[in-house]
């Protein structure tokens, strides 16, 4: 095996052992795989991520961590000192062709596309990303598959050991949300930079406001390394701009995919959802620059279509793209964003949307799928929404934005598949507490039965929608009295809420019996019977990754093999 190879992995596994690091990466080069290695005895893939867990810093100590973070720009050179420690230095990450992608929304799905694109020219392709979905080696894939576990056990084991003996003062090492002091940002030399669309989002670490964001997100930039970005709000891409011009970096506007289609078929892409249109358009700049700058060897320059049009920023190349380029958008998989199983009378629709403005995005997905499907004989629609957000997101805000989509039920659960997580070690998370997660789904609770509450209640002093044709009335609009919602249920785990979902309908998912109290609650009760008789059953899966990660890992049983 070459010193490349070992480099490169080396290097994707450092990222993946912080395990808290959103910014997503993407490297290509001729020559890299993912054979199933030996391994030595009693190494087993679930005790290494178990003990990968335990170097998760724990819950209390994390809140003390934030309440006195220093200057972040130490975590960058804390980073280079663990990079040495396992052997490598920061010279090793500048022989690689790495194209290095930020973003609140869109990033994984930009560099799905842009390596699978990659992959159809006949590359291979090293693929890092965060947070992993049913199984830790996820976050690791050669040539667009997981790494064995083997392979993962194997170099977690070689670099845990390095680490433990070069061990000195205790470091912590809290890994970013992708941008200026992100961990990953130690890559100084990337081929090609990408931002995709920007938004509120992990504002206790990136700022309160979306400029704030831009300006984070924008210290992936390379002095002469070119970048690509997607229309964003004027704020933040004037943020962008003039980011990339105080260091020199060539920052220019993607063209709609609509410009890249004008004269030729319509492009296919293997993820629904019409927002997704514009991480491809991403996606084919990032591959078309990766694949120019490579048949130059590096030194050639991007020739935007036009000058400075908004905000001074260049448009990015009009081009028709390759039958190539086509394959890999239309062959792109990307599980958890705008993914549908179709189950008997049960469709789930996963979406790991948890900013603003991706659920709305997600919205916009399940309605028009709602609208594209076939509607049943002989029976009702049931429509249910399975919820949960952590970290610092609004929850009462998300909530709000899936009001459009009138469900009957709204269940609420952790992101744990099971009560005890034991047997689990992919699922584990030792940054919060059980308490935690469960009064927060508490709160999820609270916070829909108020809006249901809300709407169900006008204003006092609100007039009621006029009657067709006939004058509006000046009455004051009558105010009931105060009730709960009877439609919203909190569960302790995934694997009971996905119980009480399908009651023993879908082919696939077939728990045991279900736990004694299941149905205890009248709701849960009333609304077995009307699932039970349904006639089709529309469930949206959305809020956290995780929580769309252990639903993966119950429907999806191969995913864990």
């Amino acid at each position: 095996m070459s010193r490349a190879r070992n480099h490169l992995r080396a290097a994707l596994f450092l990222a993946a052992a912080s395990a808290r690091g959103v910014t997503t990466q993407v490297a290509a080069q001729r020559g890299l795989s993912a054979w199933p290695v030996p391994q030595e005895p009693s190494m087993e893939y679930q005790d290494a991520v178990r003990m990968l867990n335990t170097l998760q810093t724990n819950a209390g100590y994390l809140e003390q961590v934030k309440r006195q973070r220093g200057d972040p720009q130490t975590q960058l050179e804390a980073m280079e000192l663990y990079l040495a420690r396992s052997g490598l230095q920061v010279e090793d990450l500048d022989r690689l062709n790495i194209i290095h992608v930020t973003g609140t929304k869109g990033k994984g799905s930009t560099c799905a596309f842009t390596e699978c694109i990659l992959r159809s020219y006949g590359l291979k392709t090293g693929f890092f990303s965060s947070p992993h979905l049913v199984q830790v080696r996820e976050r690791i894939r050669i040539n667009g598959q997981p790494i064995s576990p083997e392979l993962f056990t194997k170099y977690f084991w070689r670099l845990y050991h390095r680490l433990e003996e070069t061990k000195v003062d205790l470091a912590v090492v809290e890994v970013g949300i992708g941008g200026a002091y992100d961990c990953t940002n130690i890559i100084r030399k990337p081929v090609v930079c990408g931002v995709s669309s920007l938004g509120i989002d992990h504002t206790s670490l990136l700022g309160d406001t979306v400029e704030k964001i831009a300006w984070q997100k924008g210290g992936i930039f390379k002095q002469g390394v070119p970048a690509f970005t997607v229309l964003q709000p004027e704020g933040p891409l004037a943020v962008l701009r003039d980011r990339a011009q105080q260091i020199s970096c060539p920052l220019y506007l993607c063209p709609t995919l609509e410009a890249l289609e004008e004269g030729g078929p319509p492009l296919a892409l293997g993820l629904d959802g019409e927002h997704q249109r514009s991480n491809a358009a991403l996606a084919l700049q990032l591959a078309h620059c990766w694949l120019q700058r490579q048949d130059r060897h590096g030194a050639g320059e991007v020739k935007a279509s036009r000058p400075g049009l908004l905000w001074q920023l260049p448009l990015a190349p009009v081009f028709q793209p390759t039958s190539h380029m086509r394959l890999g958008l239309r062959n792109t998989e990307w599980l958890g964003r705008t993914q549908v199983l179709r189950r008997g009378p049960l469709t789930w629709y996963l979406d790991g949307a948890h900013t603003p403005s991706s659920v709305q995005a997600c919205v916009r997905w399940f309605r028009q799928a709602l609208q594209g499907r076939e509607r049943p004989s002989g029976g009702p629609e049931v429509r249910v929404l399975l919820f949960n957000a952590t970290g610092d997101r609004d929850p009462a805000a998300l909530l709000k934005l899936l009001q459009p989509c009138q469900f009957d039920y709204a269940v609420f659960c952790p992101n744990l598949t099971e009560v005890s997580s034991t047997g689990n070690a992919d699922q584990q998370n030792f940054t919060v507490t059980l308490d935690q997660v469960l009064l927060r789904c508490l709160e999820h609770q609270q916070h829909w039965n108020h809006l249901d509450e809300e709407q169900a209640s006008p204003d006092l002093w609100s007039a009621p929608s006029p009657e067709p044709g006939g004058p509006t009335s000046l009455l004051l609009a009558p105010h009931p009295p105060h009730t709960c919602s009877a439609s919203s249920l909190v569960f302790s785990c995934i694997s009971h809420a996905l119980q009480w979902i399908s009651q023993g309908r879908d082919p696939v998912f077939q728990p045991p019996t279900p736990p004694k109290g299941l149905l205890t609650h009248p709701v849960a009760h009333s609304g077995a019977s009307v699932l039970h008789e349904a006639a089709a059953i529309h469930v949206l899966v959305t809020g956290s990754l995780h929580l769309v990660g252990g639903v993966l890992k119950l429907l999806e049983p191969a995913l864990s093999q």
